[in-house]
């Protein structure tokens, strides 16, 4: 299988490197010389631009910030010069409306789409265990999670196009507002003069346990893996969180949907970026509750 693959950021770069790993032929293409050199030392073929990398493609995977940089790729890159009978997989998390937009433009040029946005973060990234939220019709499916397999832990199709899509914006407000919960839940805990990790050792076990307290605890100490024994570097970004929380509430506009907490939720993390801490894991919003920064 010959995939061109396209994006080489934080999270693409672990993503490549598992199809490589998987003894498939990727040709890689990111706008940074050095991901690009990274990727030839993985055993992947680096293209000049996107426009070669797709050429005499099987499999088409982007992974892009956002979704202008999704439309302008395939418009100009893609749909002109992929081969038609290949699978085109965009794994960005962009806007519900740009992922249909992108889809109704392809499948009209005889394309096979899918939006597949991931979860899990660049540690899930590097180790292959991705969960991907597919919107594509459920004749492709399989093909799909074929190609998704290397870098993925679950691969679930979530509907037609845009589903995908619409699952991921939705899946990160309850991330963003879950993780300001425990946070707080932290913070007030400290006030009230209770021992973090007795804290955690009673909530892990009662009713407010969840995966941002026992998977990815904001409170350095009692989960050795998460981004807050580092620090917290690595991990999600809060920018990127960010953005998740503006497509959600986006949608929410558009489609009339109460979200209270996740404009709360917004408000928090804009603030957190707007002090410079954009770059630091999302969980360090509990450090800017505690007033710590």
């Amino acid at each position: 299988m010959r995939i061109a693959f396209i994006g080489l950021g934080n999270m693409g770069s672990g993503m490549a490197a598992n199809q490589a790993k998987a003894g498939r032929e990727i040709v890689a293409f990111d706008l940074s010389s050095e991901a690009l050199a990274r990727a030839q030392e993985q055993g992947m073929t680096p293209a000049v631009s996107a426009r070669e990398a797709v050429n005499d493609a099987d499999v088409v995977i982007t992974m892009l910030p956002a979704g202008d940089h999704v439309r302008s790729v395939y418009a100009e890159a893609i749909l002109p010069h992929a081969p038609k009978d290949a699978l085109l997989i965009d794994c960005s998390t962009i806007d519900v409306d740009s992922a249909r937009t992108v889809a109704r433009d392809a499948s009209m040029q005889g394309f096979r789409t899918a939006a597949a946005p991931a979860s899990g973060g660049t540690a899930a990234a590097a180790a292959g265990a991705l969960t991907f939220m597919v919107g594509c019709r459920e004749q492709d499916f399989a093909e799909i999670e074929s190609a998704l397999k290397p870098m993925a832990k679950a691969v679930i199709r979530a509907g037609d196009s845009g589903a995908g899509q619409a699952a991921k914006i939705c899946n990160n407000m309850l991330l963003g507002i879950s993780m300001v919960g425990v946070s707080e839940a932290f913070a007030l805990a400290e006030g009230l003069g209770l021992d973090a990790q007795k804290f955690y050792d009673i909530a892990s076990q009662a009713s407010g346990q969840c995966w941002s307290l026992t998977s990815y605890c904001p409170w350095p100490g009692p989960v050795p893996a998460a981004p807050s024994n580092r620090d917290y570097e690595g991990g999600f970004a809060a920018a990127m969180m960010l953005k998740d929380l503006k497509l959600a509430q986006e949608a929410a506009d558009i489609s009339g949907a109460p979200t209270p907490l996740g404009g709360a939720a917004e408000a928090l993390y804009s603030e957190m970026v707007e002090r410079g801490f954009g770059q630091k894991d999302f969980s360090f919003i509990l450090q800017m509750l505690r007033g710590r920064p």
